[in-house]
């Protein structure tokens, strides 16, 4: 499997999750398979977006297009940090 975890800070969070979800179908043709959205306890608008992909290169030209540079804009995104994994093992406890 492979992941994308963003870390990033927005201006606010009811406006940022709008954007995000007109964002869906953008994102499911780019190759998100499922996505979770965290945020930090103590603070609503330090949001933590994780997600599954098809493949790491279709996460990368997704997150890296001028399209989605300009939708985050739009979305008032501080910064993101995008690390790119790739699952060696996972379990229940």
């Amino acid at each position: 499997m492979q992941y994308v975890l963003i870390i990033h800070k927005v201006e606010s969070y009811p406006a940022w999750k709008k954007i995000f979800d007109q964002a869906a179908d953008i994102r499911k043709r780019a190759g998100e398979i499922r996505y979770q959205l965290l945020r930090h306890d103590n603070d609503a608008n330090n949001v933590v977006h994780f997600s599954e992909w098809s493949s790491l290169d279709n996460a990368r030209r997704f997150f890296e297009s001028p399209e989605v540079v300009e939708i985050r804009n739009k979305a008032g995104v501080e910064s993101p940090d995008f690390i790119y994994l790739q699952e060696i093992e996972h379990g229940v406890l």
